[in-house]
């Protein structure tokens, strides 16, 4: 699995238990505070940890709550319940609730609308966040097609491809699900869900 500590400077080895308080913060604050009376400040305060620290770690309050909210993203584990199926409506529960959680609500919105005007911020969310679940994607395919539920792709474009379509189609509904229409992503949902994306992965392409 791949490493998914925070990406930090060079220099001086860094403290995984001061990074772990230091994110543990900023969520904490996230949850009473909010985005905009965030400061890195109050995180250091939070965290134990004196000011400099924090700086030496990330350079703003952005990547800062990248890296919080990633980590909560981290929890995401695929199971194995036999059948594809399954295992999708078992990951997508859990990411719905995650989402329901206040800080990864108050972080996620607050730094995707800070990206649009940062390229070097949204490119952050791609590494920390996007990149690191896709390899989720590949873990869940690679079981089904090993149990013959989804068929081979040889072509390494086209499967490169077809993670890309599976990640966005999860991810930008769920979130949508949650965060913009503010509706349920119950289990009732979610089994909808599951088999609009099943009926276009097990389809074969037209010749």
């Amino acid at each position: 699995m791949p490493n998914r500590s925070p990406a930090g400077r060079s220099g001086r080895p860094r403290s995984a238990a001061a990074d772990a308080a230091i994110l543990a913060a900023t969520r904490e604050a996230l949850v009473e505070l909010g985005w905009s009376k965030l400061t890195l400040g109050d995180v250091a305060a939070r965290a134990g940890v004196a000011k400099t620290t924090l700086y030496r770690r990330w350079s703003g309050k952005n990547e800062l709550v990248v890296d919080a909210v990633a980590e909560l993203f981290d929890e995401l584990r695929l199971p194995d319940c036999g059948c594809l199926a399954a295992d999708i409506e078992g990951v997508v529960l859990q990411f719905a609730s995650i989402l329901d959680r206040p800080e990864a609500r108050s972080g996620l919105m607050a730094v995707v609308a800070e990206s649009t005007r940062d390229p070097a911020l949204r490119e952050r969310i791609r590494r920390s966040i996007v990149e690191r679940q896709k390899g989720l994607v590949l873990e869940g395919r690679a079981r089904a097609q090993a149990r013959g539920e989804l068929p081979p792709q040889p072509d390494p474009d086209e499967a490169a491809r077809t993670v890309d379509l599976i990640f966005d189609v999860v991810a930008g509904a769920v979130v949508h699900r949650t965060l913009v229409s503010a509706e349920p992503a119950d289990e009732a949902w979610v089994r909808g869900f599951t088999r609009v994306l099943l009926s276009g992965l097990t389809s074969r392409p037209a010749e």
